[in-house]
């Protein structure tokens, strides 16, 4: 699938393609990547407030329209399903999920009886299970360490299935899934990194080695 925005700095002008299998955007917050994810999202045909290319939820607009600016591309054969997981809107999705219940098929699970982490990793196994196009927005805000493995095992057999997956994350760890594209995005626009050289992972090496040297400029602790 290829993404081409005409006017964007982030996309170049000959567009965004996105390789087969996992892609993630990983930068600093409000260098974009969530807006760029939202809008490849709903102009997929997605809500922007989360769920499958069916949903509809709306509670309030907020979203960029950046949208309506870009126009996809989708390869020979691809699969027109979808799924936009986003972490800002997810219990306002629970909700709608509930007042919407399936009508066929395995019953609804109680998502909102549940923790916040195990709610994310439940509607990922529950509904990440055909061939599409999925979009995350920062699934780390809800998981612990080893939750953020077992989504890197979830992305990795979606891949493995023909599925493509675009993924915005601050998360080292759900980026180092092997074989994946990862885009740096930043004020130079987007531009195509190894794991081992995005700032994000030389910042976390950094702090885990060597806490104090940050932590003395924002504590008063001697």
């Amino acid at each position: 699938m290829a993404a081409h925005h005409p006017r964007g700095p982030a996309t170049a002008d000959d567009g965004l393609d996105l390789d087969p299998g996992v892609t993630f955007l990983v930068g600093e917050n409000g260098a974009g990547k969530s807006t760029l994810v939202e809008a490849i999202a709903v102009a997929y045909g997605m809500s922007p407030e989360g769920g499958s290319t069916g949903a509809r939820l709306t509670t309030r607009v907020t979203e960029s329209p950046l949208y309506e600016e870009i126009h996809l591309t989708r390869g020979t054969g691809a699969a027109r399903a979808g799924y936009f997981l986003r972490a800002e809107t997810m219990h306002g999705f629970y909700t709608y999920l509930e007042d919407n219940p399936r009508t066929s098929g395995p019953q609804d699970l109680p998502f909102h009886r549940m923790s916040h982490g195990e709610s994310f990793l439940s509607l990922i196994g529950d509904r990440f299970t055909r061939r599409g196009f999925y979009c995350l927005d920062e699934p780390e805000s809800a998981l612990s360490f080893s939750s953020s493995l077992a989504v890197v095992g979830v992305l990795e057999q979606l891949a493995d299935s023909g599925s493509q997956v675009l993924c915005a994350t601050h998360s080292p760890v759900i980026s180092a899934l092997p074989g994946a594209t990862i885009l740096e995005v930043g004020e130079w626009g987007i531009r195509e990194s190894t794991w081992d050289d995005l700032q994000l992972v030389q910042n976390w090496r950094a702090y885990l080695e060597t806490p104090e040297r940050y932590l003395r400029h924002i504590t008063s602790s001697e």
